[in-house]
């Protein structure tokens, strides 16, 4: 498999499919555009909001309750874990449908 997806890619990949219909358009607006859309997507999650993106899927606000841990470095001590915010992701049916199909021998 290759490498990661960055937000350069994202941005390089928009670009090319939207140049040739509309060739005004530059790299620089494709990088401002997904940029903010991602920050109103942390904005949303930070505020405790769910992020649906129909047939993608949808960003959960999920809290985790307090819990007991163990130091790996100290055993014998117990560590309290304090309850928190986390964010899951559960996949849309679209999304599903594509990773159902990918080539599990390639990861």
């Amino acid at each position: 498999m290759s490498a990661n997806l960055t937000k350069r890619d994202i941005v390089i990949d928009i670009y090319e499919r939207v140049r040739e219909e509309q060739p005004d358009i530059t790299q620089a607006f494709i990088r401002d555009t997904v940029q903010m859309t991602l920050q109103v997507i942390a904005d949303a999650l930070a505020s405790g909001k769910n992020v649906e993106l129909r047939n993608f899927g949808v960003f959960e606000i999920q809290v985790r309750k307090s819990r007991i841990g163990r130091n790996p470095k100290k055993p014998e001590t117990d560590v309290v874990i304090p309850r928190r915010a986390v964010v899951k992701f559960k996949v849309g049916k679209d999304l599903k449908t594509k990773i159902k199909k990918l080539e599990l021998n390639d990861l």
